[in-house]
């Protein structure tokens, strides 16, 4: 929506004067078109959809909207503003939308404060005469406190300057400033900066799925991150989803708008709804998106890359010798012509060579080419590591332990060894394995912690739950490794449709070992029930004489064969209250003695710790 507030000082206009029509700056008569016909007649409406405070549930204020007749193509405000773009009438029209929406939101006598839409050309631009506006809003009763500036972007904005000055005269008669789409405008970070507004309005496209994608997560954390430690507050526009405003909500972000809460309309609702609310009232937390599996999938070569200065193809051996001499540390130098790289001269085949008799007399003197070992192995800097290793696994042998040229565009920019690839790649599945288990894809231990800790930030009641497979070894010494993964990954299954997404977390810590931690209601009944299911799953795959017998005979640790009872799983589950337990420590510390408890259980098995139980309203853990 557009709408415009100059910079003004007081004067005196009559309200029939302000009522009757907009003054227009002075132009030629031009043609006659849809868009003047709207102006002239005055055929504007204005829409208002609420902007709710995510902490108390009550409205903050309405952002005004325009719309054009509603039997024109020009109803749409895209259509309608692009037209005026097209036929020069950006002034006009926003003139009149200005007046729209002021005497709308006058006339409905809507409570809180006015979010106005004013760009930044029609603010500072000096066709307008002063005091206007502010005589208008006095006519209408609307007090400056109330209106809340919100600057849109549909172009570059560079005269900063004239917008800070035109900004704080607004401020110094009371008005409020919002920067609307972050994100998405030319300059609203700079603007951020520049004015340092009240409001902030994160754009939709960062808001919308944010609930599954941890990229857009990251992205409003840091912008949450940022005005906190400016004092600004941030609006987060387009909520269009329970699972959207959820998360916003537990983020931190103070205010939302969107379609999830209201649509735009000409008499806009003055409370939440019940939905809204119980989102709002609710002390349960949002399962944030996990990020994706491995976080340094995009991590290229140019990672590895070193610098080693290259030599010319021309280059004296002796110059070569003289270089590994002197450190011991260098392992290749590459020779390169014209930036083109000619091959690589290996430290430990070269001092080889240079050690027999004679050599160093007979081959001093001569260039560095001669002793070049075949073509050298190149890779482009934006190579992924992932698809690397699988390269040089394919290549000749001897480029791991020598050593490859890195490239950009072909030419030479550093090298880098088989040595550095594997560590790296070690680090890479480390990191990976702590934020997720590789063989289920489930959160790892780093997620976990971080949901238990943001549990208990919360003071929010729940029920953390240690998932353990009993007699696990025998079976995977009965039936292979391969079958052992294979009941790992049906255990993941089963405990995940166990959980209710919008409020239960599963993670895996590793092996055979489940961590849940719910806040649903009947998150009793979920555990009995993936109990019975592992029961009637993992009956798929024990041989039927196995399942006869109920168990089956292995080697023990001390190397006799013992008898050992079929895989179960037993759960061991502790209710935690508010200021119950401090930290993932002691959450785990508890978790893990209810798991020893459960196993003592023979079978499928749920304990649950009767100390300081939580009685929930859906059932109660006794």
């Amino acid at each position: 929506m557009h709408g415009i507030l100059p910079v003004e000082k007081h004067r005196t206009t009559s309200r029939a004067q302000l009522l009757a029509k907009p003054a227009l700056p002075r132009a030629k008569e031009p043609a006659v078109t849809p868009l003047r016909e709207i102006i002239e007649q005055r055929r504007l409406s204005a829409l208002f959809q609420p902007i709710i405070d995510l902490k108390s549930g009550e409205f903050l204020g309405f952002e005004g909207l325009i719309r054009g007749p509603a039997d024109s193509p020009l109803h749409s405000p895209i259509n309608l503003f692009g037209a005026a773009g097209q036929q020069d009438l950006q002034l006009e029209l926003e003139m009149l939308s200005r007046h729209t929406v002021l005497e709308s939101f006058a006339k409905l006598n809507l409570p809180g404060n006015l979010f106005l839409n004013v760009s930044p050309q029609t603010m500072t631009h000096p066709s307008f005469k002063n005091g206007q506006t502010l005589e208008f809003m006095r006519q209408l009763g609307i007090a400056p406190e109330r209106v809340i500036i919100e600057i849109t972007e549909n172009q570059p904005t560079f005269d900063f300057e004239s917008m800070r000055s035109a900004l704080l005269h607004y401020r110094s008669m009371g008005f409020k400033i919002a920067i609307d789409d972050l994100g998405e405008g030319f300059s609203s970070l700079r603007l951020w900066s520049e004015l340092r507004p009240e409001f902030i309005k994160v754009d939709m496209h960062f808001v919308q799925g944010v609930d599954h994608d941890p990229i857009k997560l990251q992205f409003l954390k840091s912008i949450q991150h940022i005005a906190e430690s400016c004092g600004t507050h941030v609006v987060a526009e387009g909520v269009e989803t329970e699972a959207e405003l959820r998360v916003v909500k537990d983020i931190g972000i103070a205010f939302g708008q969107g379609y999830f809460i209201a649509r735009p309309s000409p008499t806009p609702p003055l409370l939440a709804s019940a939905a809204v609310g119980s989102i709002i009232n609710s002390s349960n937390i949002a399962i944030f998106p996990m990020p994706e599996a491995n976080r340094y999938s995009q991590m290229t070569a140019h990672k590895l890359l070193t610098y080693v200065e290259p030599v010319l193809p021309e280059t004296l051996n002796d110059h070569v010798f003289e270089r590994f001499n002197a450190n011991p540390a260098l392992r290749i130098i590459p020779v390169v012509k014209s930036g083109k790289p000619l091959g690589i001269i290996n430290r430990y085949q070269f001092i080889d060579r240079f050690a027999k008799p004679y050599q160093r007399e007979l081959m001093g003197r001569k260039p560095c080419d001669g002793l070049i070992q075949g073509e050298p192995l190149l890779v482009e800097r934006n190579m992924p590591i992932q698809e690397l290793s699988h390269f040089l696994s394919e290549a000749d042998s001897r480029h791991f332990a020598d050593g490859f040229i890195i490239t950009e565009l072909g030419r030479y920019i550093g090298v880098a060894s088989g040595q550095d690839l594997l560590r790296e790649l070690t680090q890479m599945q480390l990191e990976a394995a702590r934020y997720a288990n590789p063989l289920t894809l489930l959160p790892g231990n780093v997620p976990i912690n971080e949901h238990i800790e943001r549990l208990l930030h919360a003071n929010t009641p729940f029920v953390a739950c240690y998932c353990d497979l009993d007699h696990f070894k025998p079976f995977n010494d009965n039936y292979s490794y391969r079958k052992g993964d294979e009941m790992i990954q049906l255990t993941g299954r089963i405990l995940n449709w166990a959980c209710d997404p919008k409020l239960d977390f599963i993670g895996h810590i590793g092996g055979d070992d489940f961590i849940l931690l719910m806040q649903s209601r009947d998150w009793k009944t979920r555990c009995e029930q993936a109990l019975r299911s592992f029961e009637q799953a993992t009956e798929l795959l024990f041989k039927a004489e196995h399942l006869a017998a109920g168990g089956y005979r292995s080697e023990g640790r001390d190397g006799t064969l013992k008898f050992h009872p079929l895989t179960s799983l037993s759960i061991g589950a502790i209710p935690v209250a508010p200021g119950q337990l401090m930290s993932h420590h002691e959450v785990s510390a508890a978790m893990s003695d209810a798991k020893k408890m459960a196993k003592k259980i023979n079978g499928n098995s749920l304990f649950v710790e009767q100390r300081n139980v939580i009685t929930r309203q859906g059932d109660q853990a006794s």
